[in-house]
This record gives structure tokens, sequence and C-alpha cells, in this order.
């Protein structure tokens, strides 16, 4: 009995040491430990497997414990933050009618029928439906300079609506005292996300001015009129794509592509490879998941002509989503499906002496599906444009530094707009209702945001003066008008505020007028901001709203910290 269980205990001894070498040698090809190879100098292993790092192969996976940061070097470390708080209200927010349903104070079915009505069927309207809530961001962004010409930048938001975690109907239980992350009111509503995530390559390819960034982004130009950052939102703009950057003494040169969306993979899909239509995409027409959209964008900037910049640009969004899935709010609904839209446009800036000028003019152009029945084809031709100038004197030599500055904005609207939707049964051959594309618009149009630069004609005064160092104040005069009374009103979000009757003929809006103080602290590092608008109903809101419309309040405090 001896003699066998001395056999077996070598036998699991044997069993042991065999599966220790397998392990061994199985390691050996699972994790590339290179370091054993003996190469000639100067020489690098360069076809390296698909799985492990292999761009570049700088650290081995290892078993256990990993060894992270042999390249990292705390002094190419850098951050940002910045946390802001801003408690806002608005009274009247439909103009003395019940509360907006998807931002509109009136139906599309009741525009064309000449009686809008509002979106609740006027069932239980609460007269002056008003607004007041908190948000709050947290942003903070992590840089490291691999290099001179080598730069990683990620940026997490945290983007809160207090209390939005909550269940209305339930005094918060369950919410927001618990739930720190995502709402259990609406699905996929969390607050955690990624404002930008990228990698900047300066010199590309060995080309001085040439530089590269790919990933997350934000796109800025110009003055935002087009494409902004849109840092009023809590959430703010941000693309993911590539731009390409040629900058000299003489002029600057920006090429992008940036996909807007994608249907046949979901975000944070492990893999790719022509994966199922996304749920709700389906009806794109193109069973190879090509029902994607698009945009490229050609800016530049010339810098040579003393006291101007001018910036020619060209844009081309194309939208090849079926144009059921984008089309309800007819044809001034924003990125309106199954569309090829081309952007000519130039901005000139000017600054001399206690002289500035803006003036910016964009046309655009192309084919575009009317949005009636399910043929998907591009039936309308695109012809719309918009002009921005503002003309503003500094007097510098004054100790408050006092600015007064006058502007004219117009963007092309369609008097067909409404009847080319889903339903509807006119023929229609045109689309002139300018796209706004991704801009902020809080910064150009007043401080309410109750109008995009879309179907607009909207002449403005601005007044501001510094009485301290720390101390800023503007008030801010509009005149709001529709370019045609036909087409929606469109608020800043783009979208249709009120939809005007078919037989609408009056174009005035109304007036707003906006009082801001700004307060900086901490060198310039902590502000507080306090605003008050009023907007006077006009003509338009008389016409097209039930009942006898009232004026609108709107004001906000914030308190901004950055670093």
């Amino acid at each position: 009995m001896s003699t066998i269980q001395g056999r077996t205990r070598w036998l699991r001894y044997a069993i042991a040491a065999g599966a220790a070498i397998l392990a061994a040698g199985l390691q050996g090809f699972i994790v590339p430990a290179f370091a054993g190879y003996e190469l000639p100098p100067g020489e690098r292993i360069t076809n390296l497997p698909h799985i492990p790092r292999a761009m570049p192969q700088k650290e081995a996976y290892e078993v256990y414990d990993p060894v992270i940061g042999r390249n990292f070097d705390i002094k190419n470390l850098w951050m940002r933050a910045d946390l802001r708080v801003r408690p806002e209200f608005r009274n009247g927010v439909c103009f003395g009618g019940g509360p907006p349903v998807g931002g509109a104070c009136t139906t599309i079915v009741g525009a064309r029928a000449n009686a809008p009505a509002f979106q609740n069927g006027g069932a239980g309207i609460t007269k002056g439906a008003n607004d007041f809530y908190v948000q709050q961001w947290v942003r903070l962004g992590i840089g490291y300079d691999l290099s001179p010409d080598v730069n990683f930048y990620m940026e997490i938001i945290d983007a809160a609506t207090w209390g939005g975690n909550g269940d209305p109907k339930n005094a918060g239980n369950g919410g927001d005292p618990l739930n720190h992350n995502c709402s259990n009111q609406v699905t996929g509503a969390c607050r955690l996300g990624v404002r930008a995530a990228y990698v900047l390559v300066r010199n590309f390819a060995g080309i001085e001015g040439l530089s590269m960034k790919a990933g997350r982004q934000y796109v800025i130009f110009g003055n935002h009129s087009l494409f902004g950052h849109f840092d009023w939102a809590n959430t703010g703009y941000s693309h993911d794509g590539i731009m390409f950057a040629y900058q000299t003494k003489a002029f600057d040169s920006y090429l992008g592509w940036f996909r807007q969306a994608e249907t046949d993979i979901a975000q944070g899909a492990p893999v790719g490879s022509l994966a199922g239509n996304i749920a709700g995409t389906a009806g794109n027409g193109r069973p190879d998941g090509g029902g994607d959209a698009d945009m490229f964008i050609f800016y530049n900037q010339i810098k040579t002509v003393p006291g101007f910049l001018i910036e020619p640009y060209y844009v081309l969004y194309i939208n090849q989503l079926h144009e059921s899935l984008n089309s309800a709010q007819g044809l001034g609904t924003p990125k309106f499906s199954n569309q090829i839209r081309h952007m000519i446009g130039n901005r000139i800036e000017m600054r001399k002496g206690n002289w500035d000028f803006i003036n910016e003019t964009a046309w655009q152009t192309g084919r575009q599906a009317d949005g009636v029945g399910n043929d998907n084809s591009r039936n309308l031709t695109i012809n719309a444009w918009a002009t921005r100038n503002w003309l503003g004197y500094t007097w510098y030599e004054n100790k408050m530094k006092p600015r007064l500055a006058v502007n004219l904005d117009y963007a092309s609207g369609d008097g067909r707009a409404a009847a080319c939707t889903a339903g509807a049964t006119a023929q229609c051959k045109t689309s002139n209702t300018f796209e706004n594309f991704f801009p902020t618009n809080h910064i150009h149009m007043g401080y309410a945001d109750v109008i995009a630069w879309k179907n607009m004609l909207s002449p403005q005064a601005n007044f501001q003066f510094r009485p301290t160092a720390r101390d800023h104040f503007e008030i801010w005069y509009m005149n709001m008008n529709l370019a045609s009374s036909k087409d929606c009103w469109y608020r800043a979000a783009q979208g249709c505020y009120v939809f005007s009757k078919a037989n609408n003929t009056k174009t005035h809006i109304g007036d707003e007028i906006d009082f801001t103080w700004t307060r900086m602290f901490a060198d310039g590092k902590v502000a507080f901001q306090a605003t008050y608008g009023h907007i006077f109903a006009g003509g338009y809101l008389t016409a097209n709203l039930p009942g006898s419309p009232s004026d609108q309040s709107w004001g906000f405090v914030q308190l901004w910290m950055n670093f």
C-alpha cells in the first residue's frame, strides 16, 4: 500500500510540474516577453501580434501586478477643471398658455388648420406655465505631453440637474439621495460623460505647421455662429472625428471629418464588422449599415491684411437616414433626414483703433427629402442663406471702457415649411430654411435663448461697461421678427417654438431686453453672474397663440469656478 501511495504521490508531483511547465509555455505565447530576445543594436520587433498593445508595444501585459508608468513623467502632466451651479427661472414659457410639449407651444397639425392649439389640446391648461430648476456641471480635464509635439487630453463632465434622478411622484425616494449616476426616470439619462478625448500630433509627418487631432473634440470657428462649444448649456457640443490643421504666419487651414450618426454599431460596442442596424434605424433603406450622417469642414483664416481676419469656408453635411426618421417639424427640422447640404461662406472681422466690425454670410445648397410619404427620395432643392453683422465702438480711453454696438441678423425661412411634412399632401420643390448647425446661439441673439439663426430678422443694440476692474455690466435690446411668416419661430435649440398658422401674415415676435452683471473673484478664477430678461409679446404671438398672449420673464444667477 505504501508503495502505491508513493507512486501516486510522485504522479501528482509530475502532473503539477507538467502543468507549471505548460503554463509557462503558454504564457510565452500569451504575454509577448520580448526582453528574452537578443537583437542587433538599433533593431526592433515589428511583426507584433494584434491583440496585445501592438501600437506601440511599450509595456507588456503582466500576469499579476502590472508595471505602470515606465514612460510617465509628472512634469508632463497637467490638469484643468471647472464647476458651475446655476439656478434659472422662466415665467410664461408659452406666453400665458400651458407648458410646451417637445419644446413647442403649438402643434403642426393646428398650424395647418389655421387654428393651432396648445400641445395638450387645451385640456387642463395651467395659465402662465413657469419653470424653475437648478443645473450644475463639473468638468475635469487631464492632459499629458508625451513630447513637445504629441499631446493627450481627456475631459470628463458631470452634468446634473438637482433632483433629476428621483421619482417626482414619490418625493425623490430611490432617486438622487441614492442614485448618483443614471436617472431612474429616463432610460439612458446619465450624469457622467466624456466631453473630449483626443490625441494631438503637431508637425505631423515631419511637416512643420501641420497638425492632426483625432478623437472627440471641440469644433469652434469664427465667433460661434455655426460651430461653437455651446458652454451655456449644461453639456455643450463636442464631435467625434479627425481634424487636420496647417498653420502659418499668413494663413491657417483646417480640414475635418466628423461622424454625426452611426446606424450599424452601437456606442461602446466591443467589435464592429457590420453588426445589425441599431433599433429604430432599419428603415434607412441601406442594408449595409451605410445610412449614417457625416460632416466635412474646410475652414480657412487669412491673416495678411492688417487689422482684418478673412475666413472663407466650405461645409458638406451628408445625412443618409431615411426621411421618416427625423422630419416631424417640417422642412426646418434640425438635421433633417436624407439630405446633402453644401454651405459656402465667409467671415470678416475688423479691429482698428476703437472700432470693431464683423460680417458673416453663408449660402446653403444641395438636395433633401420632403418628409412627405415614404419614397425617401431627395426631391427638394436647398436654397438658404444667412448674414450676421456687428458694428461696435469702444471708448478705451475711458476708465470704464464703455462699448456700444449695433447688429443686424438675418436667416432665411420657407413659407411651406409646415406644409411639407409627414402626412401632408402639398407638393414642394424647394427647402429654404437655413440650417444653423452647431452654434453657441446664447452669445448672439439675446440671453433668453428664444430664437435661433433660422427664419429670423433681428436688429439689435448692445451696451457694456466696466465700472471697476472686477465688475462688468451689459444691457442688450433685440427686436425679433420672422423672415417668413409661414415658417416656424425657431428657438435657440433650433427646434420649432411656435408653428405658424398657414394663413399667418404677422412677423413681429416681440422685443427682448436683458440686464447682466458679472463680478470676478480670485484673479478671475471665480465669477458670479446674474441676468434678468424680459420679452414683450408682439403681433405674431397675438395672431398665432390662443387667447391674449402675455409677456415672458427669464433670469438666472450662476457661480462659476475654474482653474
